[in-house]
């Protein structure tokens, strides 16, 4: 998502009296790359660009490709070939081992299939939804660029025949919680599809407004994560201690279940290093929808929470509420400074959403990207694959 936000909003810096532009999103991906399909980059016609397609290599190229997809006003998919290291069809060898298909889109904002417009939309999910992209099309009605998008409520957004023919394969993406791509036989031709998982972006959560919360809402702004900061202590929150947190809210610790939202893509942290605190908040929480529950400190002063919670709360921790619960927090990177801590707290986050263990990548006996073992083909990391909230139509 804070690819998407980044591009929204140097796309809303463009003076389109001066300047034209394009989208170029990466829509398959077979064998290796370093980006996913649904990675994307808005590129100018001054060769400056925004986002990214791969790791450096294909943004050169891709600039020139833009350029005529500008001047003709079509979309149009390119495909790279980098499995083989002696071809120089880019001046380089790049030995990504990979074939990688984007698709190019001319961007007009006064156009009602300006695809910046979707971009905002998927900003404002609050669940999952799912977007069909197309990016092959042997008809003439059918153009390359159309698209369809199931919404976080379950609605579908198009304007054209494609409803009917994409709104149960989209339905399945959200359900199975996995990107796919699509060939349909239609009476005007064959056309090709990618549809991918759209999903909120992570909710960080923290239940402390002390100096060692301040690197974590730096960290997870980085990554565009929603950052807020919770304590019943209205001096704890000041404004300059923490610039970077989308919201500081004060709450005493009896009202956390009235006054503060969580939902199953909140990460929360308990870091306030006030024992009956964390004991208060932990009660009115472990029965939320949050996926991800850190506790700072060590393993004792766990197991004292969770000693509060069975004899003052009688509250049993089951196998699946223990599952979320990571105490001591963190991956163990030999953390010790608020920063390293801090790392060590997000990146432990990160493999959570993302369903990875956390350890060295050179041990990984799989690719390094999740891949449809039947065809090769890479697909953007699924994030909480146990935890997708069900609709109500469900």
């Amino acid at each position: 998502m804070k690819e998407f936000k980044t591009i929204i909003e140097a796309y809303h810096k463009v003076d389109f009296s001066e300047r034209k532009a394009a989208l170029a999103t990466v829509v398959q991906v077979k064998g290796s790359s370093y980006r996913s399909p649904g990675a994307r980059m808005l590129m100018l016609d001054n060769g400056r660009w925004v986002g990214s397609i791969s790791g450096g290599c294909l943004e050169g190229d891709a600039l020139r490709k833009a350029r005529q997809v500008i001047m003709s006003g079509e979309s149009r998919t390119v495909t790279y070939d980098t499995t083989n290291d002696d071809d120089n069809q880019l001046g380089i060898g790049l030995g990504c081992n990979g074939i990688i298909d984007i698709l190019i889109e001319p961007i007009s904002p006064d156009s009602s299939n300006n695809p910046i417009s979707q971009l905002e939309a998927f900003l404002k999910y609050e669940n999952t939804g799912a977007h069909a992209i197309v990016f092959e099309s042997e008809s003439d009605q059918i153009l390359v660029g159309s698209k369809v998008a199931l919404d976080d409520k379950g609605e579908i957004q198009c304007a054209t025949t494609l409803k009917d023919l994409f709104t149960s394969d989209l339905n399945q993406v959200v359900q199975n919680q996995k990107p796919i791509i699509k060939e349909y036989a239609t009476s005007q031709g064959r056309i090709k599809v990618f549809m991918e998982l759209i999903q909120p972006r992570i909710d960080l959560l923290i239940f402390g407004g002390g100096f060692d919360a301040k690197p974590v809402t730096e960290l997870a702004h980085v990554l565009g994560w929603n950052v807020r900061v919770t304590d019943e202590c209205v001096a704890h929150l000041v404004p300059i201690n923490f610039p970077l947190a989308n919201e500081l809210q004060s709450c005493k610790r009896e009202f956390v279940n009235q006054e503060i939202k969580i939902t199953p893509f909140t990460a929360v942290v308990l870091m306030s290093h006030n024992l009956k605190y964390d004991e208060e908040v932990m009660q009115q929480i472990i029965g939320s929808d949050a996926p991800y529950i850190g506790i700072l400190g060590p393993k004792k002063r766990a197991d004292k929470i969770f000693k509060t919670l069975k004899e003052k709360y009688q509250i049993e921790i089951s196998t699946e509420q223990m599952d979320k619960i990571h105490a001591p927090i963190g991956l163990d990177i030999g953390a010790e400074t608020p920063d390293e801590i801090a790392v060590s707290i997000i990146s432990e986050i990160q493999a959570k959403f993302s369903n990875r263990s956390g350890g060295f990548i050179k041990y990984r006996t799989g690719p390094i990207h999740q891949r449809d073992g039947k065809e090769d083909q890479v697909f953007r990391q699924v994030y909480l694959k146990n935890f997708f909230p069900k609709r109500k139509a469900d």
